[in-house]
C-alpha cells in the first residue's frame, strides 16, 4: 500500500470512527506506543539485571502502590504547582479546590500535542503510566520506591484528614466560615 494510500484509509477510518468530532486518533496510538516501548524497557532492564520477579506481589505492596498511585497522579494531573508541567498541552480554567486546578487541552497543534494534554490533565489515565512506574520501581529498587510510595500515601492520608478536619471545622462552626 503507498503512503498514499494509507494515508487516505487512516482519514476514512477517522471519519467512521467520529464522524462529528475530531479525535486525535493519530496521537493516541503515539501514546500507546509510546506506553509500550516504556514497558517493553522496564521488562528489558528487569531481565538485563538479573532482578527476581515475585510471583504474587505481596497484599502490602499493592496497596501501597494503589495509595501511591492514587496521589501521583493527582499531583501530576490536577496540582496547581505541577501546572507548568502541563502548560504545553493544556489551558487553565478554574481551580477545582484544595490546591488543584481544572485545565482544558490545547486543540491546536498535532494530534499527538492534544493526546497528551488528555493524559497529563486526566489522573484516571495517567494512573496506568504510574503504577507502571512504580511497579517496575518495586521490582528494580524495592526499598527506594516503598520509601518514595510511603511517602505519597502519608500525603494522601493526610489530604483526606485535613478534608475531613475542614468538614468537622464547618460542622462545628454551623456550617458558617469566615471569608478571608
Amino acid at each position: 500500500m503507498t503512503q498514499g494510500g494509507l494515508k487516505q484509509k487512516v482519514a476514512r477510518l477517522r471519519q467512521a470512527y467520529a464522524p462529528n468530532e475530531q479525535r486525535p486518533l493519530g496521537g493516541y496510538l503515539v501514546a500507546m506506543g509510546t506506553y509500550a516501548t516504556v514497558t517493553a524497557s522496564l521488562v528489558g532492564l528487569v531481565k538485563a539485571t538479573g532482578r527476581p520477579v515475585p510471583e504474587r506481589p505481596a497484599p502490602a505492596d499493592v496497596v501501597l502502590l494503589s495509595i501511591a498511585t492514587h496521589k501521583l497522579s493527582r499531583l501530576l494531573s490536577k496540582d496547581a504547582i505541577t501546572s507548568p508541567l502541563r502548560a504545553p498541552f493544556t489551558r487553565y480554567d478554574h481551580p477545582i479546590g484544595s490546591g488543584e486546578v481544572m485545565e482544558q487541552v490545547r486543540d491546536q497543534g498535532s494530534s499527538t500535542r492534544h493526546a497528551l494534554g488528555e493524559l497529563l490533565s486526566c489522573p484516571f489515565c495517567l494512573a496506568v503510566w504510574v503504577a507502571t512506574g512504580l511497579t517496575g520501581g518495586l521490582v528494580l529498587a524495592p526499598r527506594l520506591t516503598r520509601l518514595v510510595a510511603t511517602a505519597l500515601t502519608a500525603v494522601a492520608a493526610s489530604d483526606f484528614l485535613q478534608m475531613g478536619y475542614a468538614v468537622a471545622q464547618q460542622a462545628a462552626e454551623g456550617g458558617h466560615h469566615d471569608e478571608k
